[in-house]
């Protein structure tokens, strides 16, 4: 690492030594872009890196809401306007117990670079609540979503901040919280993204991410190894939105997809999941050991990191950050796995990155992969300014075409910096480049 990258990151280090999510992902965006310090002294000069490691301002705020028994609770909500150098902010809001300011940092930080990926003037930015919508009543999660949204509203809108869903925060979520907004602004406008197709969202953005995924894995296949996904056998990490539309495309391009998991465990089925099966089981809230009562043949087992001990020709992270270790791509590697592709955010450590990429495996990082979802999102907030609505075909096309291009980008930059293999540095370099540019550009 460069030794101006270097200082920035100890300087980080000893501020904010608690927050681990957050100085792992500047860790590996510093490390990524030593190769391009020297080619403009302007980055040095004006410590413009510095600037983009930290958040333009982090709005923290009480929720207050009361349950179902009139018993009074109080959470913590959260926004991380990270970076609007390319566009209005835009990044998902979290609601799960372990949502703290770390985790935010690390989302909005990745996000930003993800967003400029994509082509689409974006800013980044994520948010969310250490509430936990699991086991709470529709009544319960319609007024905390009220709640947060009494706060939160004042710093949304179409040109300033534009959220989505992300873990724990469904469509049903997103449209109490939209409906919130209207109330206390008197404004329908493309405020949130991921909004029900009846007010204003976009077909294809359920299936986004997961599509998404595919189209690059696809593009990767071809311009690596000159084959696609037919007959190829997938193992993807849990079973949420993300999981289950990656496990639907992978099979309909021709792979056999063999393992899927979530917090209960894995589920083996050699002959191909059931992901329609799969889905009906998470719809219904029970433990996907389910799965093994309609298929006696397929093996269930309780811990979720056995997934990574199934031989496979591809493995897709799709479930949370930091599933994947050392240990477990050690696992993948001697079985032969050719390519993995995270489709959730940071999945992987860092070391066991190094190490796939030590061992030629070919390694598509979330800031490129997981791209689909804000990609559709952006989509969805022209379709809004323009009051118009796309068929289904229409938004997966441009979703294919927008993750080819990422895909062509970033291999591109790889290969021009003499790493035509580390698609890490190409989509940090790429992402870094383009966002430098713009706050160089406007003087941020």
């Amino acid at each position: 690492m460069h030794e101006h990258l270097e200082a920035i990151y100890k300087e980080l280090e000893q501020k904010y030594s608690y927050q681990t999510e957050y100085l792992q992902s500047v860790y590996e965006f510093l490390e990524s872009i030593s190769d391009v310090i020297l080619e403009d002294p302007k980055i040095i000069e004006s410590n413009i890196i510095r600037n983009l490691v930290e958040p333009d301002r982090i709005i923290t705020f009480k929720v207050p809401w009361e349950d179902d028994q009139g018993k009074q609770h109080i959470n913590t909500g959260y926004r991380v306007q990270f970076n609007q150098a390319l566009g209005p902010y835009k990044g998902g809001l979290r609601f799960t117990p372990n949502v703290n300011e770390s985790i935010l940092k690390f989302l909005g930080f990745e996000q930003t670079f993800k967003n400029s990926l994509t082509g689409i003037p974006l800013g980044g930015a994520k948010g969310g609540s250490d509430f936990n919508p699991k086991r709470k009543t529709d009544q319960e999660i319609l007024r905390f979503c009220r709640s947060y949204m009494i706060e939160l509203h004042k710093y949304l809108g179409p040109h300033m901040d534009v959220p989505a869903g992300d873990i724990g925060v469904s469509g049903k979520l997103v449209g109490y919280m939209y409906g919130m907004y209207k109330r206390l602004t008197n404004q329908h406008e493309g405020a949130f993204t991921g909004k029900g197709t009846n007010y204003g969202g976009s077909l294809a953005r359920t299936e986004a991410t997961g599509y998404g995924l595919i189209y690059i894995v696809l593009a990767a296949l071809d311009a690596y190894l000159k084959t696609d996904l037919n007959d190829k056998t997938v193992i993807i990490s849990g079973s949420g939105n993300v999981a289950l539309h990656t496990g639907y495309k992978a099979q309909s391009m021709g792979a056999k997809v063999v393992a899927m998991s979530s917090m209960d465990g894995v589920i083996h089925h050699a002959t191909g999941i059931d992901v329609s099966f799969l889905e009906d089981i998470k719809d219904n809230n029970e433990s996907i050991e389910i799965y093994t009562e309609r298929y006696p043949s397929a093996i269930f087992a309780k811990d979720p990191k056995r997934i990574w001990e199934i031989k496979c020709d591809i493995a897709l992270p799709c479930a949370t950050e930091n599933e994947l270790d050392l240990d477990d791509v050690k696992k993948l590697v001697k079985n032969g796995v050719k390519l993995i592709a995270e489709g959730a955010n940071m999945p992987t450590t860092l070391d066991a990155t190094h190490y796939l990429m030590d061992n030629d495996v070919l390694f598509i990082p979330g800031k490129a992969a997981n791209a689909g979802g804000v990609s559709v999102s952006g989509l969805e907030m022209q379709q809004n300014a323009t009051h118009t609505s796309w068929d289904f075909e229409t938004v997966d096309k441009k979703l294919q075409d927008i993750m080819i291009n990422i895909f062509n980008d970033i291999y591109k930059t790889a290969s021009d910096y003499g790493f035509p293999k580390d698609l890490v540095k190409g989509a940090n370099i790429l992402s870094f480049k383009r966002v430098y540019q713009a706050m160089l550009d406007q003087g941020l």
